[in-house]
């Protein structure tokens, strides 16, 4: 797999349809995956949560999300052609799911969420293979892992928000049946249907996280306006120590 480094953290550099290939393959030959997925807010916090940072730098795949890593890319001399965000980017996994015959386990989001993806989701592939799901609120994260194990799914999706879902995939790497595993933030709460996505018009122009702050300003605004700003300071910081050395 084809990565380089954008200052501390590894992006894997492939566009959608060799990542999809490539997906097939490893479905195929049953070898173990951790897929996650990087934006200007995984990044930064990266910068602070040593333990993520080593998830991400072992994960199998770090894709791309957003314009902030395209820019930032772009001062590493790394060219990122698309934009392989996961809410974009899953549908295109379930449907070849669903042509493989691979059965895949949902974890994450509320309750009435996650029970509102699972009926979008098989409604929209007929013929995917849902072996199970719960929601993201447990206190036993070994009662979670048996239910998944036992479901025999060959495909686990972790909806549990950053770094959460990074660190329950990286901890349990060892113990988790499934071969294939993706973090996916707010995928099923999308799917679900409950919490709206931008217009098309506003996520072809990048715009998606306007909308976003737009419907929950007191959560949003933070991580936005302070840090997209912060995303570039740490970039820049990193750059003047890779000159450095």
């Amino acid at each position: 797999m084809n990565k380089k480094y954008i200052g501390n953290i590894g992006v894997s550099v492939i566009t959608k349809d060799r990542f999809l290939n490539e997906f097939v393959e490893k479905m195929k030959g049953g070898s173990k995956k951790n897929i996650f997925f990087l934006n200007d807010h995984c990044f930064n916090i990266a910068q602070k949560d040593a333990d993520y940072l080593n998830y991400l730098n072992h994960a199998d795949y770090v894709l791309n999300d957003g314009l902030g890593i395209t820019l930032g890319a772009k001062l590493f001399n790394i060219e990122l052609k698309e934009n392989l965000n996961g809410t974009d980017l899953m549908p295109h996994v379930l449907k070849t799911c669903e042509n493989l015959g691979a059965s895949i386990f949902l974890l994450g989001a509320k309750e009435e969420n996650i029970e509102a993806a699972v009926s979008n989701i098989q409604a929209s592939y007929p013929h995917l293979q849902i072996a199970g799901y719960h929601h993201g609120y447990f206190n036993s994260d070994e009662r979670i892992i048996e239910k998944i194990n036992q479901s025999k799914a060959d495909v686990l999706i972790v909806g549990m928000g950053v770094p959460l879902q990074e660190k329950f995939i990286g901890q349990y790497d060892q113990e988790i049946h499934p071969p294939v595993r993706f973090a996916v933030g707010a995928f099923i709460d999308f799917a679900s249907g409950n919490v709206p996505r931008a217009p098309k018009l506003m996520r072809k122009l990048n715009l998606e996280w306007l909308f976003r702050m737009a419907r929950e300003p007191r959560r949003m605004w933070k991580r936005n306006f302070i840090g997209h700003g912060l995303f570039f300071i740490n970039v820049l910081r990193l750059k003047k120590q890779k000159n450095t050395k």
